[in-house]
C-alpha cells in the first residue's frame, strides 16, 4: 500500500498526540518516570511528522533529531528554543529510562509535558500551514 508523504506526517502527528496523552495520564497517576518517557516520545513523533515530508526518517533517534535540527531549526523554520527542549526532553528520558535509582519528581514530569505541549503547538501549527492537517475547531 503506498502511503503519501503527507498520510505519514498526519499519522506520526496523531501519535504524538497520543503520547501527550498518555504522558498527562502518567503525571496524574504519579508515574512520573512514564510521564518523562511519554513526553519525549511526543516530541519525537512530531519531529518524525516533520521529517515526513522531507521523505526523511532514521533508525536513530540522533538522526531523526540532526535531520530536524539541521533543516528546521537552523534555517529558522522553528526557534531555537524547540532545539532546547529536545535536548532537555531527551536528557530526562534517558535519565527515566536508563539510570538505575532514578527519582523522577512531579516537578519536571510537569515541565517536560509542558515542554512537550509547547513544542507540539510549534509542529501542529507548521502542519497546518503545510495542509496536513486542519486546526482542530474547524
Amino acid at each position: 500500500m503506498e502511503v503519501s508523504v503527507k498520510e505519514l506526517s498526519k499519522y506520526r502527528f496523531e501519535t504524538c498526540k497520543e503520547d501527550l496523552h498518555d504522558a498527562r495520564l502518567m503525571l496524574e497517576n504519579g508515574r512520573y518516570k512514564n510521564a518523562l518517557n511519554r513526553g519525549y516520545y511526543a516530541i519525537f513523533h512530531a519531529i518524525r511528522a516533520v521529517n515526513a515530508l522531507d521523505g526523511f526518517d532514521s533508525s536513530k533517534h540522533s538522526g531523526v533529531i540532526a535531520h530536524f535540527n539541521h533543516e528546521y531549526v537552523k534555517n529558522g523554520v522553528f526557534p531555537k528554543e524547540a532545539s532546547r527542549i529536545i535536548r532537555e526532553a531527551a536528557e530526562n528520558r534517558e535519565k527515566a529510562d536508563y539510570l538505575d535509582f532514578f527519582i523522577a519528581s512531579k516537578e519536571e514530569a510537569e515541565k517536560q509535558i509542558n515542554r512537550a505541549t509547547q513544542f507540539i503547538e510549534y509542529i501542529e501549527y507548521y502542519l497546518i500551514n503545510k495542509h496536513v492537517i486542519v486546526p482542530e475547531n474547524e
